[in-house]
């Protein structure tokens, strides 16, 4: 079987069974935790899976990945942790009415795995195309991800340290990087995902792993505007 026609029956198969979780625990929100971690399990499968003899930028990504991967899915994780199942998924268990498990699994989990697949693939061309030791690109392309990261996990920290504060009841925030951009977040998120596929461009098939950072660049801009 084709390369990526086996890693995206691995992530259809991946996110089953987090509808199939979701429907046990009856919270769609879960699956933002699978997000995350969906990243992880496809970066390790094709790097472990590859016959090159060379992994040092596949075993980078896979720490980089991983670093993000974890991290927010324990942030959305500690998030959520003894509340309700988050407004807008509760907002669509409303409006979906008799449709709301159909709609779920194909508007939630499997539109999530083909944005996820989208994404991810300056890694799977990364694994795929191992060939040549790390070089100029490789670290310009790191430095654009610790910026990003940078971002995004100070940012959500800010953010949560802001909110916990009953004094910023109703208040915006305009504290730390919040006082420079209104979402560093998903700044941080769009920028780590150009970092990994700056470092792709060692590999081939340039022109097809750019689909990654756009989707990510086209998915956050749609929601900023939401």
């Amino acid at each position: 079987m084709n390369y990526y026609t086996t890693l995206a029956l691995v992530l259809f198969i991946y996110m089953s069974v987090w509808f199939v979780i979701s429907l046990i625990k009856k919270r769609n929100d879960v699956a933002d935790i699978a997000w995350g971690l969906g990243f992880i399990i496809l970066t390790w499968l094709t790097f472990f899976v590859r016959d090159q003899e060379s992994g040092l930028r596949g075993l980078l990504v896979g720490l980089l990945v991983t670093m993000w991967g974890s991290r927010l899915a324990y942030h959305i994780y500690k998030r959520n942790k003894g509340k309700t199942e988050d407004y807008r998924y509760l907002a669509w268990r409303q409006e979906w009415g008799k449709w709301f498990y159909l709609r779920s699994y194909l508007q939630v989990y499997i539109l999530q795995g083909i944005l996820l697949f989208a994404i991810v693939l300056p890694v799977l061309v990364i694994n795929k195309n191992i060939s040549s030791s790390l070089g100029m690109l490789d670290f310009i392309g790191l430095m654009v991800w610790v910026l990003g990261f940078y971002f995004e996990s100070a940012g959500d920290k800010q953010l949560a340290t802001f909110i916990k504060n009953p004094e910023n009841k109703g208040k915006l925030m305009r504290e730390g990087l919040w006082k420079y951009t209104r979402h560093p977040n998903y700044f941080g998120e769009v920028t780590m995902w150009w970092g990994i596929w700056i470092i792709s461009l060692s590999a081939d098939l340039v022109w097809f792993s750019i689909l990654g950072p756009l989707t990510i660049t086209v998915l956050i801009l749609s929601l900023i505007h939401i």
